[in-house]
């Protein structure tokens, strides 16, 4: 039923976005996570382009990124709402940290690498467990989904951005990438240029060195703003937009070049890191 119920959500997706009138917030926009897949498909090995093509039947990687959250509205998928985010304070560790017993980000990645590369033991179809790990790689470079635990990650810091009252996590999400007024495949094709070195480097790293990167951007987003503290909204537009766009665009980078790795690891044998 659950794959069943994918099929029919993945059928006419463009049509749906307009129904629907956006995502929910939550994470990268729409844009965001097809960039991140897009960016993955560009570094894939030729043998793992293949197996995704034929299990995939077909859809691309950029296609699937969307569908975790909007499976969010289906009762059947709730036990993954706690995926997609963890809460840690600056001065906590996994140890120490108060986790969801639901589980989160860490662990659900954890557990859809081991079903992708094992899937008849997988409670998902291989399709939604890719959909979910394409998605998720995605959320974990975006900063705020290593939230504090306070605001919610930046949901319940209010700001105006270019006149309209929204939250710091919203602007993080897709403000900053919608100001751009730019396709997904456009801006792939404009920050996709890494070199030999950073490909190998970034690959190099797993899950827990990203989450620590998102945690110490995060700190630097509200040390760079004292007005996040207080109860009035801060007034954010082009100048936040122009000193933020390129770390946007940094961790969009990095999540599909290690999320490339990943999949060549599981997919063509290449120990292209990401555990």
């Amino acid at each position: 039923m659950i794959a069943l119920r994918f099929r029919l959500l993945t059928v006419g997706l463009g049509g749906l976005l307009l129904l629907a009138g956006g995502l929910p917030a939550g994470a990268w926009g729409a844009n965001g996570h097809r960039v991140v897949g897009q960016v993955a498909e560009n570094h894939l090995s030729e043998k793992t382009l293949r197996a995704i093509e034929s299990l995939l039947e077909g859809d691309s990687l950029a296609r699937i990124s969307t569908w975790p959250d909007f499976v969010r509205s289906d009762p059947a998928f709730d036990f993954a709402t706690a995926w997609h985010y963890i809460s840690l304070e600056a001065d906590e560790d996994l140890d120490t940290a108060e986790r969801s017993p639901a589980g989160d980000i860490i662990v659900a990645l954890a557990r859809l690498q081991a079903d992708l590369r094992n899937p008849s033991s997988a409670e998902l179809t291989p399709r939604q467990t890719l959909a979910f790990l394409v998605h998720l790689i995605g959320d974990l470079h975006q900063p705020l989904h290593v939230g504090r635990r306070d605001d919610r990650g930046g949901n319940g810091v209010r700001v105006t951005w270019f006149g309209d009252s929204r939250n710091l996590h919203s602007v993080w999400d897709s403000a900053i990438i919608d100001q751009e007024r730019l396709s997904y495949l456009e801006l792939s094709d404009f920050i996709d240029h890494p070199s030999l070195g950073e490909i190998e480097e970034w690959q190099s790293t797993g899950i827990l060195d990203w989450m620590e990167e998102s945690r110490q951007l995060r700190e630097t987003i509200y040390s760079e703003s004292d007005d996040f503290e207080d109860d009035s909204d801060t007034r954010l537009s082009y100048r936040y937009s122009f000193q933020n766009l390129p770390r946007v665009e940094g961790r969009l980078l990095k999540a599909g070049v290690r999320l490339a790795g990943i999949l060549n690891a599981i997919f063509d044998g290449d120990d292209g890191g990401g555990e």
